[in-house]
């Protein structure tokens, strides 16, 4: 009896061909080993570095402007505060902050002068016995002054003697001294004596004006307060009616159109800066850019706190509108604004992105692209405007430099640059 196996081979046809025993168990031993092999090159792919994708930037020449930012306000230069010039009831004001004003034609307010007030009868009677001492007092002063008349006509006559009989030497030199030395003594004091009654009717006056009172029915004139300058209300400091002290602010006023900008600026950076530079005027409210010129940094400092508690010393720098086109007409007093501050420029300096270097210890260095390839660089860098810093040597015009490089890139790391 023959087997199923005999029987399929006698079957096929000789032409046909299939895979040997030998074969089939070579294929399933190696099996395991290409599975292997396939999966160690996929380990090793992985594993193998690939190139860091990094932005560059180019080494060129440009100009390059070091400038100093710093918040500021814009104030009117002159200010003009208006008080009262009397004492008085004033009128209600009726003016508001940015009505215009004429200068000595725009009445501001009217004051009332105050009258004298009555008194009572104790310090009647205080006044009239202080009259009454003072009218003594004056009585007292012509005696005197009537004395003191004759004392000096003696004496002058006394004089004139003694000069008289010179001549024929009955009088000594000694006593002609003396006696015409009493003579300007006595003239000196009849004259203190008048300059004393003069001083005594001046205070009986002052104290007769204290009994007097205002006539009934009597109207005290109206002081009128006009403008004393061209220009808008800036602040009105006093505006009901009420009574007034001499000299008390009623109202602030100032031409809106001649504006200066106040700058507090670091001390540090104060130095650099000099009456003339160029500032560019920014974050006012429009689009466009104004310019402007220091006119005066402020020899002095003063102290402020920043808003994370830190002192600093800071100077004040006026800056003047250089921008004649009216753009910034709509700027008025104490408005926010950002000035940037020339106090540095070159026309062909070598730069690089600033966000290309950076400091290890004392030293700035940068990494140059090469050959596909980081390459660590010292360089000496000089001015910088926070976008841009000189260079003064280690780089070339069109050396490339990686911008920001990340910590994974080290000297001679494989780098690519990413499309932009």
């Amino acid at each position: 009896m023959s087997s199923p196996s005999s029987s399929d081979s006698k079957s096929a046809a000789p032409w046909a061909s299939g895979p040997t025993p030998a074969s089939r168990h070579l294929l399933r031993r190696s099996l395991p080993w290409l599975v292997l092999a396939l999966l160690v090159s996929l380990v090793v792919w992985g594993l193998w570095p690939k190139p860091v994708m990094v932005e560059t930037g180019v080494i060129a020449r440009s100009p390059l402007t070091v400038r100093v930012s710093e918040e500021g306000k814009t104030r009117i230069r002159n200010r003009y505060v208006v008080a009262a010039p009397v004492g008085g009831m004033m009128q209600r004001v009726v003016m508001r902050p940015g009505d215009e004003v004429k200068a000595n034609e725009t009445v501001i307010t009217r004051i009332v002068p105050q009258t004298a007030p009555l008194i009572d009868p104790r310090a009647r009677i205080q006044a009239q016995e202080a009259v009454s001492m003072h009218k003594a007092n004056r009585k007292r002063a012509v005696e005197s002054q009537a004395a003191l008349k004759i004392a000096a006509d003696l004496a002058a006559v006394e004089r004139d003697r003694a000069f008289a009989v010179k001549e024929r030497g009955a009088v000594s030199a000694l006593d002609l001294d003396r006696v015409e030395a009493e003579a300007t003594a006595k003239a000196a004091e009849l004259r203190a004596a008048e300059f004393a009654l003069q001083v005594i009717d001046h205070e009986l006056a002052q104290a007769l004006a204290v009994l007097e009172q205002p006539a009934s029915g009597a109207t005290d004139p109206v002081v009128e307060i006009k403008s004393p300058v061209t220009g808008k209300v800036l602040t009105v400091m006093q505006e009901s009616e009420t009574m007034m002290n001499p000299g008390q602010p009623i109202i602030e006023i100032g031409d809106p159109a001649d504006i200066e900008i106040e700058a507090e600026i670091l001390s540090r950076d104060a130095v650099t800066i000099e009456a003339g530079d160029e500032v560019l005027i920014e974050q006012w409210g429009g689009a466009d850019t104004l310019k402007g010129r220091v006119r005066r940094v402020e020899p002095a400092a003063f102290t402020k706190v920043s808003a994370l508690g830190v002192e600093e010393q800071r100077v004040i720098v006026l800056i003047d509108l250089q921008s004649a086109d009216g753009k910034a007409k709509a700027l008025g007093d104490r408005f926010r604004v950002e000035v940037r501050v020339a106090v540095w420029h070159a026309d062909d300096v070598l730069v690089s992105p600033a966000g290309a270097l950076f400091r290890e210890g004392n030293q700035w260095k940068t990494f140059v692209m090469r050959d596909g390839r980081a390459r660590l660089t010292p360089v000496e860098v000089g001015h910088s405007d926070g976008r841009f810093s000189q260079i003064l040597s280690g780089l070339v015009v069109g050396d490339k430099v990686l911008l920001h490089p990340p910590d994974t890139v080290v000297d001679g790391s494989a780098v690519s640059t990413l499309l932009r």
